[in-house]
């Protein structure tokens, strides 16, 4: 129980201290940026953030009711599921921290896309591999083993994908 306990402080505070742990990084790292790098810091960090929380958010609304609606129903009146309450708490707070983590594909290429590492036309004409890397990515960070929770993160992981590449393309370098 202590064991719980601790894993969920632990979570709830890294999830709630983000925003000052980010803060924290960025006035250690803020001295030695230039003007215009510290003009395209404030976007980046602003940006990430929204989509970090609307990756919880997400996994809250969405996935976490699927997945869970999956492990209850499968072979309901066969097998009883017996779940612990840190059994279901370290599954919820895994899945809503990588549905966050997963969401952070457009900073990435926003990123990847002011260095000149990456052109906005590249990263479309790519498009039939990312469909496959977001199902494999999908279907490793959902702890389920259900088509449909992965296809529910899957679906929004390449809207991110093209939607980061349209911007990039629309920004361009």
């Amino acid at each position: 129980m202590v064991l719980f306990l601790t894993q969920v402080s632990g979570y709830c505070g890294l999830l709630l201290g983000s925003p000052v742990i980010l803060y924290e990084i960025i006035a250690f790292v803020l001295p030695g940026l230039t003007r215009a790098e510290r003009r395209f810091l404030g976007p980046i960090v602003f940006g990430s953030s929204i989509l970090f929380y609307a990756g919880i958010t997400f996994s809250y609304l969405v996935l976490t009711p699927a997945a869970l609606n999956f492990f209850v129903s499968y072979a309901e009146g066969v097998v009883e599921s017996l779940w612990s309450i840190d059994q279901y708490f370290e599954f919820v707070l895994v899945l809503m921290f990588s549905t966050g983590l997963s969401f952070q594909v457009p900073v990435i290429q926003l990123l990847l896309g002011q260095v000149g590492l990456v052109s906005g036309d590249q990263m479309l004409s790519i498009w039939r591999y990312v469909v496959i890397g977001a199902v494999v990515a999908a279907a490793v960070l959902t702890p389920s083993t259900d088509p449909l929770t992965q296809i529910l993160l899957a679906g929004p992981l390449l809207g991110l994908y093209l939607g980061g590449a349209w911007m990039v393309k629309l920004i361009g370098r």
